[in-house]
């Protein structure tokens, strides 16, 4: 398994991903599929070139399995902040520590960044595997947005989490 940079040339498979865990798991992500599955690939190129964000992807025999976006803030008073979101990795893929090794990708990049003093992310509630997950890297709940996403008439609550540097 390879962990690296997605480049504008990934952006078709990320798409195709995407779309995948937008399908799956529609209650993983704000964006919906139906939102998604028109837009142009070339948006997802312009999204890799992009100075405040950062993409990484994992990939297996040259198939991309695994995804992460980390975004830096770039307000005045909140570029000390950074938020990971798009976190997916495939079933197939999935008990392999492929996520661990791209939210540790993810939490080294935004330390590298000068002034970036925490990462937040929000997840699914009832997301217990994920949820152990980000904790094993010190990340705390802090909140809970309930009702966060309506999908076909069904509320899913997120938890919201943070880790401070």
């Amino acid at each position: 398994m390879d962990i690296r940079l997605l480049q504008p040339e990934d952006a078709a498979g990320y798409k195709e991903l995407r779309l995948e865990g937008l399908k799956k798991n529609p209650e993983s992500f704000g964006s919906s599929y139906e939102e998604e599955v028109g837009r142009p690939t070339a948006v997802y190129r312009e999204r890799f070139k992009a100075e405040n964000s950062v993409h990484f992807g994992a990939f297996e025999d040259g198939q991309l399995v695994g995804m992460v976006s980390l975004v830096r803030e770039t307000g005045l008073k909140m570029k000390h902040r950074a938020n990971i979101y798009a976190m997916y990795v495939t079933e197939s893929s999935r008990q392999k520590g492929i996520g661990k090794r791209l939210i540790s990708e993810a939490v080294e990049k935004a330390r590298e960044w000068d002034g970036v003093e925490q990462i937040h992310l929000a997840v699914m509630s009832e997301n217990v595997p994920a949820k152990k997950l980000y904790s094993s890297f010190g990340f705390e709940v802090y909140g809970k947005e309930r009702h966060a996403l309506k999908i076909n008439g069904v509320y899913y609550d997120e938890d919201l989490m943070a880790l401070y540097f």
